[in-house]
C-alpha cells in the first residue's frame, strides 16, 4: 500500500487494540470531544479513532477525521454478523459495496436503503482497494470475499430479521457502522474499504456467538489490516 497517510475507524475498543499496540511514535490528539491516536506503521502516518457503536457516531467520527486530518485513505475494521450461507465464523468479508439496512424512505416511492440527497442505494468502496485487501487476505491464507455489507442501528438476532436483510440487499454480512462511515468516505472522495471478520450468524443463538468469538474475530481484522499496511 503507498499511501501515507491512512484513516483507521473502529468502533470498539477491541477492534482496535492490535491496532495500537503496533503503532510506533504513538501519541494521542483531542479535537473537541474526539480523541485521535496518531503514529506510524511502516512508514505510514496513521491517524486512529474509536467512534463507538452506530451509524451516527461512525459518521461523525470520520467526518471530523477528514476535516482535521485530510487521509488520503479510509480504512474501517471489525466484525459482523454474517448474512449469507456458507460465511462461517472468522472468514472475512471485504467492502464491494454497503447499504443502510435500516434506511426507509419507501412511503415517498423511493428504494429501500435509498439514500436521499445522494442518489444512491448503495455505496461503492474502492475497487482498486479492495481488491487489495482481499489479494492480502488470501496471502496470509484466509478465507475471504468481496460482498456487500449492511449496517443499521439494530443488533440483530432474529433469524427472519436477517434473512430479510439478505433477501432485500442480497448481503453478506451484517454491522452497525460501515456504510456510515463509507458515505463519509464516499462524499469527500477519498477511497475506503470496509473490513469485517465474521463473529456470528445473524439470528442463530439468538446471538450467543457473538460474545465468544468477536474478541478474536476483532483481533483477527485487526491483523490483515496491518498486513495491508506493511506492503510497499
Amino acid at each position: 500500500m503507498k499511501e501515507k497517510t491512512i484513516g483507521i475507524i473502529c468502533a470498539m475498543q477491541k477492534e482496535a487494540d492490535a491496532i495500537l499496540h503496533a503503532m510506533t511514535n504513538l501519541r494521542e490528539e483531542k479535537e473537541g470531544i474526539i480523541t485521535f491516536y496518531r503514529g506510524n506503521i511502516a512508514k505510514k502516518d496513521v491517524i486512529l479513532c474509536i467512534c463507538g457503536i452506530g451509524k451516527v457516531l461512525a459518521a461523525l467520527y470520520t467526518e471530523a477525521m477528514i476535516e482535521t486530518y485530510h487521509p488520503q485513505v479510509i480504512l474501517n475494521s471489525g466484525v459482523a454478523g454474517a448474512l449469507r450461507e456458507g460465511l462461517g465464523v472468522f472468514d472475512v468479508v471485504i467492502s464491494e459495496k454497503l447499504v443502510q439496512h435500516d434506511m426507509d424512505t419507501t412511503f415517498l416511492g423511493d428504494a429501500p436503503g435509498y439514500l436521499s440527497g445522494v442518489g444512491l442505494v448503495y455505496v461503492p468502496a474502492d475497487e482498486r482497494l479492495s481488491e487489495e485487501v482481499l489479494l492480502t487476505a488470501k496471502e496470509r491464507g484466509l478465507s475471504a470475499c468481496l460482498g456487500t455489507i449492511a449496517s443499521g442501528d439494530q443488533f440483530i438476532t432474529s433469524a427472519k430479521m436477517g434473512a430479510r436483510i439478505r433477501e432485500m440487499f442480497d448481503a453478506d454480512a451484517c454491522e452497525m457502522e460501515g456504510a456510515a462511515v463509507a458515505l463519509a468516505a464516499y462524499l469527500h472522495k477519498i477511497p475506503f474499504c470496509v473490513i469485517r471478520t465474521i463473529s456470528d450468524a445473524v439470528g442463530a443463538n439468538n446471538g450467543m456467538d457473538y460474545p465468544t468469538f468477536s474478541a478474536e474475530a476483532s483481533r483477527r481484522s485487526a491483523q490483515l489490516l496491518l498486513a495491508l499496511l506493511e506492503k510497499e
